[in-house]
């Protein structure tokens, strides 16, 4: 086996390294957070290790991929159609800037949506960093009546469901169930996040809890804290990753199985 190839991809929630031949055939891949390198049959050892000698680091075990798990046979069985997985975060919005007609660039600084999409990515990023700590992250779920979760996460402090609330260098006052953003007319913002973890506990069968999520504000002022509803600048996520005692590995892995499928969230 010669001129085999490396190229990394981010697949599941992990990044990867994988090992192809010139046609681009898999025959391997590393896992630097497992550190373990899967070898699928007739790859040659020996071959394999000497193309990822440039990135392997620390101690390395070497087999044969590791046997599925029920969530991972659940995934495989999952028509690409109904999976949410690969949902960006501001999905719609993706949709709605793509389809927007050239003519309408002059209008572009009235356009909303660019710096709303900005937000969801932002905090997009964010939880996806809370993977690396045992947390599952899905974004953007469609849910019937052309509403969304923006984001959802599970993990070992349970289930979230997260919204976002664009406020670049802007100071937000929440008094529930009201949010106001600089000078724009208050919204509903907490009554619509408990609505969409009520109805994430109802496709889940789970305790959900609604978080809200405040991108980039100036300044937040919370009078007073509703006893229901965490929120939380786009900064206090990663604090999330200390938080622990409500779902075991195994639980994880089951809801966030249940969740990606886009059937799940056809009857909420």
């Amino acid at each position: 086996m010669t001129r085999l190839r490396v190229a990394p991809a981010h697949q599941h929630g992990r990044d990867r390294l994988y090992v192809s031949l010139p046609g681009g055939t898999a025959v391997a891949w590393y896992d630097q957070d497992a550190g373990r390198v899967s070898l699928l049959p007739g790859a040659s050892r020996d071959d394999v290790l000497a193309a990822l000698a440039p990135y392997l680091s620390g101690e390395v075990t070497v087999g044969p991929p590791p046997v599925p798990t029920p969530a991972d046979l659940d995934r495989l069985s999952l028509h690409p159609d109904d999976d949410l997985a690969p949902n960006r975060p501001g999905e719609e919005l993706h949709a709605g800037l793509d389809a927007r007609p050239a003519s309408a660039s002059r209008w572009f600084s009235r356009d909303p949506r660019p710096g709303e999409l900005l937000a969801h990515q932002i905090l997009g990023e964010r939880l996806d960093l809370l993977e690396a700590g045992g947390w599952r992250v899905l974004h953007s779920i469609p849910l019937p009546g052309a509403a969304r979760i923006d984001h959802l996460a599970i993990g070992p402090a349970g289930v979230l469901a997260v919204r976002t609330v664009n406020a670049r260098k802007q100071r937000v006052q929440v008094t529930d169930p009201m949010v106001g953003t600089g000078r724009a007319a208050p919204l509903p913002q907490l009554r619509w996040a408990r609505r969409a973890a009520e109805r994430a506990s109802l496709a889940l069968a789970a305790a959900v809890c609604p978080v809200l999520a405040v991108v980039e504000a100036s300044r937040l002022d919370v009078l007073p804290a509703p006893p229901d509803v965490r929120i939380l600048r786009d900064t206090e996520i990663p604090a999330l990753a200390s938080l622990g005692g409500v779902l075991k590995p195994a639980d994880i892995e089951s809801l966030y199985a249940t969740a990606r499928d886009r059937r799940t969230w056809l009857r909420v």
